[in-house]
């Protein structure tokens, strides 16, 4: 049976961020992710999930300007200093809400930077962050995200990721596999899925088209889940979509899908 886990930044967004934590706890949801802690106080984000009995799963390192439409700047070499800052804010507020998972979202390619200074960059400060955050007892993951959602997106596909991972050389540094993003980029997500299993820390997903709940679109949730156990895949699946309503009224598609 699937674990999932709720993420906040999509999911019950009809409230306030802080009172998500014990919407979810009340739909069902042991765990809970979100992208980003930084505007929020530890010790609030704490209580939210020890008073709710929720485990928090993941959240991103910090990505630069996201209101400014900036999605990452791992790749962005003249960031390099910002970038580790992040890691050290990364790890100090992964520490106080026991998460053991940390996404680095790649970003966009900037004006004027080579594919080659892109990649050189992204690995440079991957390698870093890898060696700070296995200090920390914290996985370091990248998610390839689909080229029509962010144009311009660095990391789009899981092969690109596993020869990122080979030129990184780190044993902490792992695959957020998005099956959404998976879907519009690459399809053959079982096969893809199973390949590399071992360099898989952290799903999420969402159906497409639309990125909305699983059962509205094209990909065979059913099927995925029961290949996501038969492989013994046994981390948390992150819902990482768009409710066509409210996520309340939409939450049946876990009974529906996972019989």
């Amino acid at each position: 049976m699937p674990k999932f886990a709720a993420n906040l930044t999509m999911l019950f967004n009809e409230l306030p961020f802080m009172e998500r934590f014990a919407a979810a706890k009340a739909a069902g949801f042991e765990a809970v992710e979100y992208l980003f802690p930084y505007p929020f106080e530890k010790d609030a984000l704490v209580q939210a999930l020890k008073s709710n009995g929720l485990t928090q799963v993941l959240h991103n390192l910090p990505a630069g300007n996201w209101d400014a439409g900036e999605r990452g700047i791992a790749c962005h070499p003249d960031r390099v200093e910002e970038f580790r800052a992040g890691v050290d804010q990364a790890i100090a507020y992964a520490t106080a809400l026991g998460c053991r998972q940390v996404n680095c979202l790649a970003g966009k390619v900037p004006a004027g930077v080579s594919p080659a200074q892109a990649q050189a960059t992204f690995v440079a400060n991957l390698k870093y962050a890898a060696e700070k955050l296995q200090a920390a007892r914290i996985k370091l993951l990248i998610e390839p995200i689909n080229s029509y959602d962010i144009p311009g997106f660095f990391l789009n596909t899981t092969a690109q990721a596993v020869a990122v991972l080979d030129a990184v050389g780190s044993d902490n540094l792992y695959i957020q596999y998005d099956i959404y993003h998976a879907q519009r980029m690459e399809g053959e997500l079982a096969a893809t899925v199973q390949k590399h299993l071992a360099r898989i820390a952290h799903v999420q997903l969402a159906d497409n088209p639309g990125r909305n709940e699983p059962g509205t679109g094209e990909i065979n949730y059913p099927f995925l889940f029961r290949h996501l156990d038969a492989i013994g895949y046994t981390g948390w699946i992150g819902c990482e979509y768009k409710p066509r309503t409210t996520t309340s009224d939409g939450l049946g598609w876990i009974k529906a899908l996972t019989r």
